[in-house]
């Protein structure tokens, strides 16, 4: 007898195969069970979405092809699991299989039955014995750490409601203790509950995970803990997987791909720094995993937690309760927000053990010499730090030497052949490289274009920064009287595996006195010896034309002060007074007004002031349409030929959507070519979230016609990003 299956496989992204595809079994299978399924001359993982009927009116039954087997003792992905994948898929335009196989284990498509029966009886074994701890409360557990009355009050809200929450608390008040003490209640409360815990980059990875080990390895065993990361080889990411699907693993750390994670007892979803672009995919299906954490939250009954010390504009917005009679109007009034109350914004203002913010100092370098690097008054402020014994950070958000090299005589610049940029000059190994498609090349002798022995670096980056502070720093000792210790890090010195963990092993022990990097460094990490932080160049994106660019600045900055002062018993036990340098043109400027006052609200509310005025998100919704082609008329040619097919449609759907959509010009990406392709973008925007889903589902098959008509030849891809970051 046979059984008809609809099933989810991976396919070309856009191809006429992009939904699911029907196949037929002589054994029943319940939907999620992951099977092996037949695709052109291949065999491919696959998932069973729906049983079906029959194969369909449009096809013979003999012509459907049989699976080749189901995943022997793995249990089915749940219905919450394929209801989030459907909506991820809807949502950001992509194909169900295509986001459904890319958030599975890639090991999981290689194995054979013999190998994946061995894989699942070394997950098999329990976490731990959780008898004695069920029902016990944290306070009972010798790792117990007493809360201040905010995180108490927090706390207590997360336990009593539903959510989903914003948790917004000072960098410094100890959000990461919330965290733990959430996720131990929630164990706690049910012995097959599972908490997913997630963070914006790899990076932040192991030692959050050092820290829940140390916390709840003797509570629930070595295996409660794993995580789930791009990072890990595809052995361990299997090896996590395994334990989360199965239960064994109580707790998942992970990046943005975690949010994917099968966990049929998830109960709590922790998003920290969740303002982070980092959770925004950048590739192949588009997907925000912070909202997604969100929606999953809401399939599954489970509690989300949203935090920041700068939470993004659209999370604020939606966390503001809606107003009340008698409430004073305020200062810069905005539209009603749409959902408002959604999240519930719980405040956490002051810091652990009544530490101080660090007092933040703005140099005016109009007042300062010409190509003045580090200003007299900052210099003196790093060499006090020393002469103590404190540490101090210097952080520049570019990598390399310089971001140019170029020739004065003939005006040549190190473009990189391949694309519209810059390759970066890297001292260290005297190359020039392009951190855009790779292509490196040894520093010429010589002008490439004139000949001229005398090319010069043009701009600063961290290692350049690096080597002038140590220039300046020459003759500076610390209290036992040797020489000054720098240390760099960023992209270029933790190429190799364990380097970054080396490395701030160093920071942590003492060994560095003043810390360059980029924003690698600026978030995120406990420092506690760091008493100054300085940002030298920050004003590029006072001026950007990417409307988000100052939110970002102002999370950075703050994010930066935060690493300042952390520990308040070495600041009472002598240390300086923590502070945030700002070497700026524009000292006046109302984001850095709000940061010296450490006021995110006000910068806030400024800020959607202006995109409300500005029509911006939150206050609409936005999707842009890339293509890249072998020419940059090509690209632009697809784009506009689409845009001109939704504007005369006969498409019944497509026309009704279409007067709630504004449709612009197909213009060159900022960065317009890359690895010899050009790149082009349309912005298509709403002020209805549902107007513009609604248009997007419609004109897709119209962007698939023209693309398969051939008329546009040079045109090589086309992809749709929904709420993009960058425009």
């Amino acid at each position: 007898m046979n059984h008809w299956f609809s099933v989810a496989v991976q396919t070309p992204a856009h191809s006429s195969l992009g939904g699911l595809l029907t196949y037929r079994s002589d054994q029943p299978l319940a939907p999620g069970t992951l099977v092996r399924a037949p695709l052109g001359t291949r065999e491919v993982l696959g998932v069973i979405w729906a049983a079906t009927p029959g194969p369909g009116t449009d096809m013979a039954p003999e012509s459907v092809r049989p699976l080749a087997g189901a995943l022997e003792g793995l249990s089915p992905l749940s219905d919450g699991w394929r209801q989030l994948v459907d909506f991820a898929a809807a949502y950001y335009q992509r194909a169900i299989g295509e986001v459904a196989l890319a958030a599975l284990p890639p090991q999981l498509r290689e194995l054979g039955a013999a190998q994946l029966a061995r894989r699942l009886r070394r997950t098999a074994a329990p976490a731990g014995d959780t008898a004695a701890d069920v029902g016990a409360g944290p306070e009972n557990h010798p790792d117990f750490v007493a809360l201040t009355d905010e995180q108490t009050m927090a706390l207590a809200e997360i336990e009593s409601k539903s959510g989903p929450f914003l948790l917004y608390g000072s960098t410094g008040s100890g959000k990461t203790e919330v965290y733990l003490q959430a996720v131990a209640r929630v164990l706690d409360a049910d012995p097959c509950a599972q908490a997913l815990v997630m963070v914006p980059e790899i990076n932040l990875t192991p030692q959050l995970e050092a820290r829940f080990r140390a916390r709840f390895a003797g509570r629930w065993g070595d295996g409660a803990v794993v995580s789930l990361h791009s990072g890990m080889t595809n052995p361990q990411r299997l090896r996590s997987w395994l334990a989360a699907h199965s239960g064994a693993a109580r707790i998942v750390l992970g990046t943005r791909m975690a949010v994917f994670a099968s966990m049929p007892g998830l109960k709590l979803i922790v998003v920290d720094e969740e303002h982070d672009p980092s959770y925004k995919q950048q590739e192949g299906a588009r997907y925000s995993a912070r909202d997604l954490a969100v929606y999953r939250g809401r399939l599954e009954a489970a509690r989300v937690v949203l935090g920041s010390a700068t939470p993004s504009l659209e999370s604020w917005h939606r966390s503001q309760p809606p107003p009340s009679a008698g409430d004073p109007a305020p200062a810069l009034p905005l539209p009603p927000p749409a959902g408002a109350g959604r999240y519930q914004r719980l405040t956490m203002a002051g810091r652990i053990g009544a530490g101080a913010f660090a007092q933040v100092r703005r140099v005016d370098m109009n007042h300062q010499p010409a190509k003045t690097v580090f200003s007299p008054p900052l210099l003196d402020a790093i060499r006090t730090r020393i002469a103590r014994g404190e540490q101090a950070m210097v952080f520049l958000n570019r990598r390399g030497y310089a971001p140019v090299l170029h020739c004065a005589d003939c005006g040549w610049k190190s473009e990189c052949p391949h694309c519209s940029a810059f390759r970066v000059f890297h001292k260290i190994d005297r190359t020039l490289r392009c951190h855009h498609c790779g292509f490196t090349e040894r520093v010429p002798r010589a002008c490439p274009a004139c000949g001229n022995l005398d090319i010069a670096p043009l701009g600063r980056g961290t290692e350049r920064l690096e080597e002038h502070l140590a220039e300046l720093l020459e003759g500076t000792t610390r209290p036992d009287g040797s020489p000054v210790r720098l240390l760099r890090i960023d992209a270029d010195t933790t190429r190799l595996k364990g380097a970054l963990a080396q490395q701030l092993a160093q920071v942590h022990s003492g060994d560095v006195d003043v810390l360059v990097g980029t924003q690698m460094i600026a978030k995120g990490h406990d420092f506690r010896r760091i008493t100054l932080v300085a940002a030298v160049n920050p004003d590029g994106a006072l001026f950007s034309a990417d409307f988000r660019a100052p939110e970002r600045l102002f999370s950075l900055l703050m994010q930066a002060a935060g690493r300042a002062g952390r520990d308040a018993a070495y600041v009472a036990a002598g240390a300086s007074e923590p502070e945030m340098w700002i070497q700026t043109f524009h000292p006046a400027h109302p984001l850095f007004v709000a940061l010296k006052a450490h006021d995110y609200p006000a910068f806030a509310a400024r800020a959607l002031h202006e995109r409300a005025q500005a029509a911006m998100p939150p206050f609409s919704f936005q999707a842009l349409v890339r293509a890249e082609a072998r020419t940059q008329q090509a690209a632009q040619d697809f784009l506009n030929a689409v845009r001109d097919a939704a504007v005369a449609t006969d498409d019944c759907e497509l026309a009704a959507w279409a007067p709630r959509v504004t449709l612009y010009g197909a213009v060159p990406m900022s960065v317009q070519r890359v690895a010899n392709v050009e790149r082009a973008q349309m912005l298509v925007e709403s002020e209805s979230r549902t107007a513009l889903q609604r248009f997007l589902a419609a004109w897709q098959p119209a962007l698939r016609d023209i693309r398969s008509r051939g008329a546009h030849k040079g045109l090589i891809r086309w992809a749709i990003d929904v709420d993009p970051l960058t425009i």
